[in-house]
């Protein structure tokens, strides 16, 4: 495999000298993980979009927008994670920002096996039609030098996706089909008796999604569906469907210069989950929320009340038993924004609302869980926030606030035991203490957040973020996988007249606890089974993780990349036995057409 993966490379290589085609390029992350579903926001950003998205946003439009500007943490584990849709979390690597078009391929490799392709396309079929595709694909061999057993990881993603421009609003619908083929090979506490293991899981997902954005905010403001069908390696799936609609009548007079808008959004999700392994647990839930509000402006300023009614009907079997849920919420809203300046915003308020926990949205924060979970909503019963945020003269602009929220349900990971204790027994690969289950508990959470972006000079930009969380909960003793505080900062830098792009970014986290499990047998003279005893208080040491990058422009439609990721080699672990890869290097070429 791997002698086929040089000589595809060379061969690409060959091929590279005859490419004319033209055009500067956008630069499209090397990430196999970014979300690819299409939104309007992402699409107007392509130079190739139509000519109907000039006069786009409207002015009542943009209001809004500049109005709720929040520059959020990007809330994703570092780039050199082991797991490959966590290698490729987040990119590093800078960003061509004039000039560009989205039509490109990609090549690339490294240590540690990491073979990369990616590449998109999109084009006009009519003036007010665009049609687009877009393939990535990743692969790893592993950490051989640590682990005995197979630990390769291969994820691919291919997706279409059309964009409709009409005179009243846009369209914007996409198909997509990913898998992530991996192994459980975190296994720390049980020594194998074979190193010839089985530990496959692959996770397949189907996705649908389609979106309208209407000009007018009069009547109906935008219509959102998302659904996916997911299926795993040991015979779990899951169907997922959101519906959301977005009514509204805005900018109407209520008191000489103070305006109004009026918003309610109807939204409906549904989620069935089955698994097919141990419990043979099975989860339905249905949400239904209307989100009524209203907001008066004036200037820059405003106030907002609302609420939020939510009806959950849930059920989960399993061959423990049954529990079924039929339950009404109700969450206040009300959020003031006061404007003394565009460098100085205050707001603050209170919100709340539901999260239906999925397989599918859990497998994305980890994938090494256990393929049987009892999946339970969140309840966010309330949530005081405050903060500041501002732009200074469009160079430097940031966000600081601070929270205080009653959670009921709420979500954390837990190691699992071995579910076998038979000591000769032929053992599965989830069976090795090597995975996790999803556990619930109420509690309070104390947070601060803070993210800013600076543009001191010319072709420069520094961005940070930080994240600090503090749980206190009614009965697990420990907070599990949830750090104290997380920072971030980065930097992306254009030179030699943006033919050479720099990139850097450095994420540190704080250490975490989880529960562990050590193992031995019952009788060491005539072994008959397993005895496990459980740690509470295990930790999961803090790390801090340095990535740079480099591209070169060599030709308009050519150029050359290098990703150094995690370059201080600690191979630290996420979860507990997962260690990620160490200092990785990456190098490539991309055209551009």
């Amino acid at each position: 495999m791997n002698k086929l993966k040089y000589i595809a490379v060379l061969a690409f290589l060959s091929t590279v000298g005859i490419s004319e085609v033209g055009a500067q390029i956008k630069e499209e992350q090397l990430i196999l993980a970014k979300k690819r579903e299409p939104e309007v926001k992402k699409i107007e950003k392509k130079k190739t979009s139509v000519v109907q998205e000039k006069n786009y946003p409207p002015d009542n439009k943009k209001k809004e927008d500049s109005l709720n500007l929040k520059y959020d943490i990007v809330n994703v584990p570092p780039v050199s994670d082991f797991k490959t849709t966590e290698i490729q979390s987040e990119d590093i690597s800078p960003k061509f920002s004039s000039d560009y078009q989205s039509n490109y391929f990609r090549l690339g490799y490294g240590n540690y096996g990491k073979f990369l392709a990616d590449a998109n396309i999109s084009g006009k079929i009519q003036d007010n039609v665009e049609i687009g595709a877009d393939a990535h694909y990743l692969s790893t061999s592993g950490l051989k030098k640590d682990y005995d057993w197979d630990s390769k990881q291969n994820e691919a993603k291919i997706g279409v996706f059309s964009n409709i421009y009409t005179e009243t609003g846009k369209f914007n619908i996409d198909a997509n089909y990913a898998f992530n083929n991996y192994n459980y090979y975190g296994i720390y506490a049980l020594t194998p008796q074979t190193n010839d293991l089985d530990l496959t899981q692959k996770v397949n997902k189907f996705s649908v999604n389609g979106y309208y954005d209407h000009y007018s905010n009069d009547i109906l403001n935008n219509v959102r569906v998302k659904s996916y069908f997911l299926s795993d390696h040991f015979g779990a799936s899951e169907n997922y469907a959101n519906a959301e609609v977005n009514l509204s009548k805005h900018d109407f007079s209520v008191y000489d210069d103070i305006t109004a808008n009026g918003d309610l959004g109807i939204n409906l999700e549904t989620v069935n989950s089955k698994f097919n392994i141990l419990n043979k647990s099975t989860n339905n839930q249905f949400n239904f929320t209307l989100s009524p509000k209203v907001t008066f402006y004036k200037g820059d300023s405003y106030f907002l009340i609302g609420s939020d009614f939510s009806f959950l009907n849930s059920k989960n079997t399993s061959i423990g038993g049954d529990s079924k849920n039929n339950k009404f919420y109700w969450f206040p809203r009300a959020e003031v924004l006061v404007a003394a300046a565009d460098e100085f915003k205050f707001y603050g308020g209170i919100d709340g609302g539901l999260k239906l926990n999925t397989y599918g949205n859990l497998l994305d924060e980890n994938p090494y869980l256990i393929s049987d979970l009892y999946l339970a909503p969140t309840e966010t019963k309330y949530h005081f926030y405050f903060g500041m945020k501002g732009d200074v003269d469009q160079a430097f602009k940031y966000d600081f606030n601070a929270g205080f929220s009653k959670v009921n349900q709420a979500q954390f990971f837990m190691a699992n035991n071995l579910f076998d204790f038979n000591l000769n027994s032929n053992r599965n690969g989830y069976d090795y203490a090597n995975t996790f289950n999803s556990v619930y508990d109420n509690g309070t959470l104390m947070e601060v957040k803070g993210d800013l972006q600076a543009f001191p000079v010319e072709n420069l930009v520094v961005d940070a973020g930080l994240h600090f969380m503090k749980y206190k909960l009614d009965n697990l003793d420990q907070v599990y996988y949830k750090p104290l505080f997380r920072f971030n900062i980065g930097a992306k830098y254009t030179m030699l007249e943006k033919k050479l792009n720099l990139g850097f970014k450095t994420y540190f986290v704080t250490d975490r606890t989880t529960n562990s499990f050590a193992v031995s047998a019952v009788n060491p003279i005539i072994p008959t089974d397993y005895y496990t005893e459980e740690s509470r208080n295990q930790k999961v040491g803090g790390y801090v993780d340095l990535n740079l990058s480099a591209e070169y422009k060599i030709h308009k439609n050519f150029s050359i990349f290098a990703l150094g990721n995690n370059l201080l080699n600690t191979k630290y672990q996420n979860y507990l036995g997962y260690k990620v890869l160490g200092a990785q290097v990456v190098g490539g070429v991309k055209i551009t057409f």
